[in-house]
């Protein structure tokens, strides 16, 4: 997960070690690990760079409907400014939205998004829809009917909700990326290990 951005600096990090380590490295282990470790760094530049690990906002509709239809996982908050239980919504999905880093997090003003408003029969406010590759399905948050119906549930509880429906998760892609590279490196270093150990065993004086 990405919490923070220090943990995200943490994860570049980890990043720039086993590349290095992979430098190290010889033969095919070597050069899987760094194609594997260079799709990744790729992959996540990508989706910094469309906000991913942010809380935004978006105020064109096709842009809007493009990204719930583009992104595998998608959260979009439809709020307008004067409800008091939006600030509280955006407040929570503000603090989820870098601890998830490959679930985009957006918020749209109502006003500006008519058809999408009429398209999914939006009428209570605040609304979170959850968007998984493209569908919605039944994976929509309205009010707070299902978060203890109090103005003060936790974090904990909206995210606990989220999970449910599968559109946050607590294992991002990123993670078995890094730890086949790491495991990649280390056979590597064991293989050479026990290379060096063989010859030790066979050498007479």
């Amino acid at each position: 997960m990405f919490p923070s951005d220090s943990d995200t600096l943490d994860e570049d990090e980890l990043l720039a070690e086993l590349e290095a380590e992979i430098e190290n490295d010889e033969g095919p282990l070597r050069e899987q690990g760094l194609k594997e470790l260079q799709r990744e760094m790729e992959r996540i530049k990508q989706m910094r760079e469309s906000m991913h690990g942010k809380y935004a906002e978006m105020t064109d509709e096709k842009e809007v409907i493009r990204t719930s239809a583009s992104e595998p996982l998608c959260v979009i908050h439809f709020y307008h400014s004067n409800f008091r239980r939006c600030a509280i919504m955006d407040k929570h999905l503000g603090a989820l939205a870098p601890k998830y880093f490959n679930t985009r997090f957006l918020r749209v003003f109502v006003e500006n998004v008519p058809f999408l408003i009429e398209k999914l029969s939006i009428k209570v406010l605040p609304c979170v829809i959850c968007f998984i590759n493209g569908v919605s399905k039944d994976s929509r948050i309205i009010g707070f009917e299902e978060l203890g119906n109090v103005d003060g549930f936790s974090t904990a509880t909206l995210e606990l909700r989220l999970l449910h429906t599968g559109v946050i998760q607590k294992d991002p892609q990123f993670k078995p990326v890094v730890k086949h590279a790491q495991a990649a490196v280390s056979h590597g270093t064991r293989l050479r290990q026990n290379h060096y150990n063989d010859d030790d065993e066979d050498f007479d004086l």
